[in-house]
């Protein structure tokens, strides 16, 4: 290759490096790890990255490294055209040797990974009794968190530090599916209609924000969550005043479902977006009327509240008449 075709290769492959490496550096974890577990079983999936990050890395220098030496050591060095370079034949130890190497490393790899993956999935036993749990429901496009005594919270779930929390994943029968995944918590898990899916962690107090990751529609990306982990007793407390509040309707439940499953599409003050705007609009103004839409959706907006209770139901339609109808 002539030195000036060489020269503009190499300075281009410089270049490339350089701003693949300087976009990791300023990544998270320097970019090639995954965010710091805070729970058990989160830090089990670091250790399971790390172990098989040794063997990728090792293979990857490897194969780089032997096809670096073959591009030098059998170069043309002159040689015409029409001239053939040094024959090599086989050999059979290195034939053998990455035969069985491969096989090796799976084994390893394999083994450490199903040696980690029960304290990823399960509940530790020893501490199963004591423990707070949670239905996460995907829907379009929020999060919705139930709690065994009736608290209904929207894209936020709260949850007490140093206490196990089973969160049984799922989706209800008519939506898509989702996957839950708060990267500092755990692994991902899907919320697929009419399935139920359990995962659980333990994590110090601290906000740890995550996000659906299966594409599930035009605002996918906007179906945002963060777990707020509390004092434990800071939780129970919130627990049993939340659940006075949203029976006795003077929770935030009403504007938290709005800005949950409305403002993502209509506008958090609902002056629109892509969907039409709802403030000033005399359908918001009649509880029956919204009932009909959530339940049932309308044109290309999809049922986002089929199976609401008549507590949310009420509560949306209450804050629809209060804060939007009049036009925000």
């Amino acid at each position: 290759m002539p030195a000036a075709v060489r020269r503009p290769l190499a300075s281009a492959f410089v270049v490339f490096w350089a701003l693949l490496l300087a976009g990791a550096a300023y990544a998270g974890n320097g970019g090639i790890a995954p965010v710091d577990g805070a729970s058990p079983n989160a830090e089990r999936i670091t250790d399971a990255y790390w172990w098989i990050a040794i063997f990728t890395g090792f293979i990857f220098v490897i194969v780089q490294g032997t096809l670096v030496w073959f591009i030098w050591r059998y170069r043309r060095r002159g040689r015409p055209d029409d001239e053939l370079g040094p024959q090599v034949h086989g050999n059979v130890r290195l034939e053998l040797g990455w035969t069985v190497a491969p096989v090796l490393i799976l084994v390893a790899i394999g083994a450490f990974v199903f040696y980690k993956l029960p304290g990823i999935t399960d509940i530790p036993s020893a501490a199963a009794g004591d423990r707070t749990e949670v239905v996460a429901k995907g829907y379009r496009y929020y999060w919705q968190y139930e709690y065994p005594n009736g608290v209904i919270a929207i894209d936020t779930l709260r949850a007490p530090a140093g206490r196990n929390v089973k969160v049984d994943v799922t989706a209800p029968d008519y939506d898509v599916i989702h996957s839950w995944w708060i990267p500092a918590l755990g692994g991902k898990f899907d919320a697929i209609p009419g399935t139920v899916n359990h995962t659980w962690f333990r994590a110090d107090e601290g906000v740890y924000r995550g996000q659906c990751a299966e594409f599930c529609g035009i605002q996918h990306a906007a179906m945002l969550t963060e777990a707020h982990v509390m004092a434990a007793d800071e939780f129970d407390s919130w627990l049993a005043s939340e659940a006075d509040a949203q029976a006795a309707g003077t929770s935030d439940l009403g504007k938290d479902t709005f800005e949950g499953s409305c403002g993502k599409c209509h506008g958090l003050a609902g002056g629109g977006d892509i969907g039409p705007a709802l403030a000033g609009n005399s359908l918001v103004a009649d509880p029956a009327a919204v009932e009909q839409v959530v339940r049932n959706g309308r044109g290309q907006m999809p049922p986002i509240g089929k199976d609401w209770s008549d507590r949310q139901m009420k509560a949306l339609t209450d804050y629809l008449g209060k804060e939007i109808a009049n036009g925000g």
